[in-house]
């Protein structure tokens, strides 16, 4: 069924999606259709900070995707979870706000990928950004992203940055300003106590303007390409088959996984990958779903003394009503902060330029309950991870059927060289001396995981290959770069070959950014939204 032509179709109502239909429809001028194949975000455990577990395995919200059997990691698969919902893996995810180090970005314009330095994106970072906090040199006010800095007081999470001070790490006031080195409190896109996904911080807001349709429940199956253009996309809304056709362009926003999978259905991909599934080749590009990077950790469980952790709450009926009911009367409690509030950045080695290690704090220690849940453990507990931000490893994104609505094959090639398994040997090494420092010493009963056996590099190996995991940060299938570099896009994130089609989201990311990946697609979409109504103006 084919409807009325839009100017602009967006595929994905997610971290990117949203953002970029919101800021397409802005002017009024254009008329703008936002796709988006799982249901509006009214779940309520969405919107509460501490609620995200509640949907870290929820098929209604959630792709909950499996990697493809890593053969490095003994045959294990990777559960990578991604949001199936308006607002997409920002309605499910930590709510971390990190931008990741200055050099990233300087590093992707050294690539040939012009206008991405850091000085060129932080305008985009400050637009879209409203710190509660204040403006400065780094932040923005009155951008629709609300993002809140976690004050000190918090007894345990102050222990656990003094102990990485003690340790040697510079105390760091701010990671996402000046410097990233150093440790201290995070900051999260939370605001009045709630998650601010994208939905929230850019859809909501333009909901009621009559130029933008949002359409949730309805999944992009194919880039319409006639001539070597862009004219439309085929979706399934509530299953029914419709059409839709583009004046302008169509935006791909599906994210890491999804992008790469929507170009391939659409016959824009590695060639011989398409002809196997008998797609019809419209341009042939081995990069898309290729070149994947993500970040991979190895967590450390501590029993602690009591009276500090999420494990008490979570054990307790009792307490978790109490929790609940302050949560709804005052919109304060364990409830309204999101559950990574504090950490630290360093590096592997003292003669790399900057950061590949981040450690991450969680006041709560758990035991997996099967590949995509967990339990917390009976006692109070917390949880320190070794993240090695800059691995060696690429993976790929492909097909595994024509039908669109199978997953694709994910492969993340975790530990294939040898710079990979020693950072995060370093790394986990680190965790430990954080936790033997004074203030934070007095807090640890015992090490839950790894466990204390683990004391020689082989035992640190075994404990890698057991037990890391993909840290959810997956960029690079439809990487930017320069023509003729073997990128998808170019640094206006149009897509080679192709006229009227753009990839903007995680996935056109030419490295991994050094910290959680959310606030720089939503940087990326900033971006991407004024390179086309730029481009539009210039018609």
């Amino acid at each position: 069924m084919a409807e009325a032509a839009f100017d602009y179709i967006v595929t994905g109502a997610g971290s990117a999606g949203c953002a970029v239909a919101a800021r397409l429809s802005e002017s009024g001028k254009y008329r703008v259709l936002l796709l988006e194949a799982g249901p509006p975000d009214r779940n309520r455990w969405i919107h509460v900070p501490m609620g995200f577990s509640r949907v870290y395995a929820d098929p209604k919200v959630n792709w909950m995707y499996d990697s493809e059997p890593e053969e490095q990691l003994e045959n294990r698969t990777m559960y990578s979870p991604r949001g199936k919902v308006l607002g997409g893996t920002s309605s499910i995810n930590g709510m971390v706000y990190m931008r990741g180090n200055h050099g990233d970005y300087d590093e992707w314009r050294q690539r040939g990928c012009t206008g991405w330095d850091f000085d060129s994106v932080l305008p985009f970072f400050k637009k879209a950004e409203n710190r509660l906090k204040g403006g400065d040199e780094f932040h923005g006010t009155g951008g629709p992203l609300t993002v809140t800095d976690r004050e000190p007081g918090h007894d345990l999470t102050d222990a656990v940055i003094a102990g990485m001070v003690e340790y040697g790490l510079p105390r760091n006031p701010d990671v996402n300003g000046a410097a990233q080195e150093g440790a201290g409190y995070f900051q999260a896109t939370t605001g009045n106590s709630k998650r601010w996904s994208t939905a929230t911080a850019y859809l909501a807001p333009a909901r009621d303007r009559g130029n933008l349709v949002v359409r949730p429940n309805s999944m992009a199956t194919r880039v319409v390409i006639e001539n070597g253009i862009a004219t439309g996309v085929e979706y399934r809304e509530n299953g029914v088959p419709r059409v839709s056709s583009a004046r302008k362009e169509v935006i791909v926003c599906g994210g890491v996984f999804n992008s790469p999978q929507l170009l391939q259905l659409s016959g824009v991909g590695p060639g011989a990958l398409l002809q196997q599934f008998g797609i019809q080749v419209v341009r042939d590009i081995p990069a898309v779903g290729a070149h994947m990077q993500d970040h991979f950790y190895v967590r450390h469980a501590y029993r602690s003394t009591p009276g500090a952790t999420m494990n008490e709450l979570a054990n307790s009926l009792p307490r978790q009503a109490i929790a609940y009911a302050r949560y709804l009367l005052f919109k304060s409690g364990p409830l309204a902060a999101n559950g990574v509030p504090a950490g630290g950045f360093a590096r592997s080695d003292p003669r790399l330029e900057r950061p590949d290690l981040q450690f991450n704090f969680s006041p709560f220690s758990y035991a997996f309950r099967g590949p995509k849940g967990a339990v917390a453990h009976e006692f109070p507990g917390f949880s320190l991870s070794a993240i090695h931000l800059k691995p060696d490893a690429r993976g790929t994104v492909t097909l595994k059927s024509p039908d669109p609505l199978a997953a694709p094959a994910i492969k993340f090639n975790f530990l294939n060289t040898h710079y990979d398994l020693q950072a995060l040997m370093t790394g986990m090494k680190m965790v430990r001396a954080f936790t033997q420092q004074p203030s934070l010493a007095r807090y640890v009963v015992e090490e839950v995981l790894p466990g204390p056996h683990v004391q020689t590099d082989a035992d640190y190996e075994k404990a890698i290959r057991q037990n890391a995991l993909s840290n959810l940060h997956p960029v690079g299938t439809c990487r930017m770069g320069p023509e003729g570099s073997g990128a998808v896009v170019d640094p206006r994130l149009r897509v080679f070959g192709v006229g009227g089609l753009r990839v903007v989201d995680a996935s056109v990311m030419p490295s991994v950014p050094a910290g959680n990946t959310n606030a720089p697609t939503i940087m990326i979409a900033e971006k991407a939204a004024a390179m086309i109504l730029e481009d539009a103006a210039q018609r």
